[in-house]
């Protein structure tokens, strides 16, 4: 199953999301490209797991532009099987909620739904209140997510063609779901 994973700059849950990725790729053999947004690329480099993200990917592509590199025309024409961004921040879940495409993520979010291709989500601000995340020095921070952040998760719920993913560890149901589909349709 060939899988477009976009990753954004979430400080928050990329490490969580690369152990899962890792662990998804090894026990399906997944055929996962990574999509790093600008931010995603420096939060990935801060947090020193790109080696990591290499190694459970065929390719890793860091956004040059909304559309470099190429990846909305592929998702457009059915090239990969399942589309995930996760972890989304609130910044470009703010973006696609408003139908903003002007990053590399959004973009590609806003192109495959119009060919009517399903994406997947997971906005790192979903629940409302305090959350505490490890910083890359190993120390710990709470957040509060701001209501505004809450609205814009929501907002994707109700949007045609998104599924928000509620929990990270949704993600595997996820892919078993699409490659059950896939072996049906061979």
């Amino acid at each position: 199953m060939k899988i477009l994973w976009g990753i954004t700059g979430s400080g928050d849950k990329i490490v969580d999301t690369v152990k899962i990725m890792l662990k998804l790729q090894k026990k399906y053999d997944l055929d996962i490209r990574v999509a790093l947004s600008k931010n995603g690329e420096k939060v990935a480099r801060i947090y020193e797991i790109m080696g990591k993200l290499e190694n459970c990917s065929k390719e890793v592509l860091v956004e040059r532009g909304p559309n470099e590199p190429w990846l909305a025309g592929p998702l457009q024409m059915g090239k990969y099987d399942l589309f995930l961004v996760c972890p989304a921040t609130a910044n470009t879940t703010a973006k696609i909620a408003h139908g903003i495409a002007d990053s590399l993520i959004s973009n590609c979010v806003s192109q495959a739904l119009k060919a009517k291709r399903e994406v997947y989500i997971y906005p790192v601000d979903q629940i409302q209140g305090e959350t505490t995340t490890i910083l890359p020095n190993g120390k710990e921070l709470t957040l509060t997510i701001r209501e505004i952040d809450l609205e814009n998760s929501e907002k994707l719920k109700r949007m045609k063609g998104i599924t928000v993913i509620s929990r990270l560890e949704d993600t595997e149901g996820i892919i078993k779901k699409h490659l059950t589909k896939l072996e049906t349709h061979d």
